[in-house]
């Protein structure tokens, strides 16, 4: 591969002239500029991004860690953060910590050698990011979480607005008629998960019922976390007639679960999830689930990442986004209770800030 100095030779320049044209730090007359971009462009030279970088404290790369790749819900976060990355002329580079925080510093410090200009980061379990994040920060790197905040965390962030979205899950199972709820949480040090089940208590706690200890099982983020503690529920007596998973992936676990204890979903269990995953329109019966946009969670922390790195020195935002519960074919009314017209669409309820759609 072709170096500057060999570019300098072809075009009959200076390596000052070369460097000028390609970071474009000073002006250099047209003819010129054209015949170093033609030696370029014949030698076929790539400048290198790390160089660039020691040279501007920063490289042009936007570091991104999240913690389960093969979770359903993650990859449109990503999608969402590097198209916005990447029409602002930034490189996106992924790492997955398998919900580690070990693995999660590992990443950590290591992403600091090729002086990335930002990071975006979902938090692991456990995760404490203040030491590592303000040390970013001295070093003028953003640095946004999204969709879970680590301990003590004080600086700009997106999350989903996970308490309501639980309530409102909550309380469509129990305008269905259903008394006897339970939940399936995720791990409760985890802060999405957290808010979940204090919006399900809440909902409960609204309609006076009372919630044994039992009927709250926590959990993985994951399929075969929400198969084993749905197992447990179905042993329970009285047995709830309702779950609310904690996520998507919890849920399809405890379908799975309905499915090999003979029971049926809704004429049996209701069952809500949370994420409203592309798949859940296709688990049969399809999957009701609340609705938050991994996406705009994605293109949100970007945007705020770049108005960080183009000099925004406020104070830390808090980016809330709203959710919406989407109802299909795995909610009805409690065994020996009247059932609900399943074809109604597009109903809406009439509390602000509640959207239910029927899908």
């Amino acid at each position: 591969m072709a170096n500057m100095k060999e570019i300098a030779k072809m075009a009959r320049v200076s390596l000052g002239t070369v460097s000028h044209v390609l970071n474009n730090s000073a002006v250099v007359r047209e003819p010129v500029r054209l015949r170093v971009l033609e030696a370029v462009q014949a030698a076929g030279y790539q400048p290198s991004q790390l160089a660039r970088g020691l040279r501007r404290d920063k490289t042009n790369m936007i570091g991104m860690i999240i913690p389960d790749i093969t979770n359903p819900f993650f990859p449109a976060v990503v999608r969402g953060a590097e198209d916005v990355a990447f029409s602002n002329g930034y490189r996106l580079i992924l790492c997955n910590t398998d919900n580690d925080h070990s693995k999660e510093l590992v990443h950590l410090n290591e992403l600091r050698t090729y002086l990335p200009a930002g990071l975006i980061v979902i938090p692991s379990n456990f995760s404490d990011l203040t030491t590592q994040a303000e040390s970013y920060r001295r070093a003028g790197t953003g640095v946004v979480c999204i969709d879970r905040l680590p301990k003590n965390w004080s600086g700009d962030s997106v999350t989903a607005d996970n308490e309501e979205g639980a309530y409102n899950a909550t309380r469509c199972l129990l305008q269905f008629g259903h008394t006897k709820l339970a939940t399936i949480t995720g791990p409760l040090h985890l802060t999405n998960a957290k808010e979940r089940l204090d919006g399900f208590k809440r909902a409960m706690r609204e309609a006076r019922l009372h919630l044994a200890p039992e009927y709250v099982q926590e959990t993985t983020f994951d399929k075969q976390g929400g198969y084993s503690k749905t197992l447990i529920l179905l042993r329970l007596i009285p047995r709830p007639t309702a779950i609310f998973a904690g996520n998507d992936m919890i849920a399809l676990g405890a379908l799975l679960a309905i499915r090999e204890a003979g029971l049926r979903c809704p004429e049996d269990i209701s069952l809500i999830g949370f994420d409203d995953l592309d798949l859940a329109e296709t688990t049969n019966p399809s999957l009701s689930s609340v609705s938050q946009s991994g996406y705009q969670l994605g293109t949100t922390a970007a945007r705020i990442l770049l108005d960080r790195l183009e000099g925004d020195k406020g104070p830390a935002k808090h980016l809330v986004l709203e959710t919406t519960l989407k109802i299909r074919h795995s909610v009805a009314a409690p065994p020996g209770a009247p059932r609900r017209n399943r074809a109604s669409k597009g109903r809406r309820s009439t509390k602000p800030g509640l959207a239910e759609e029927r899908a």
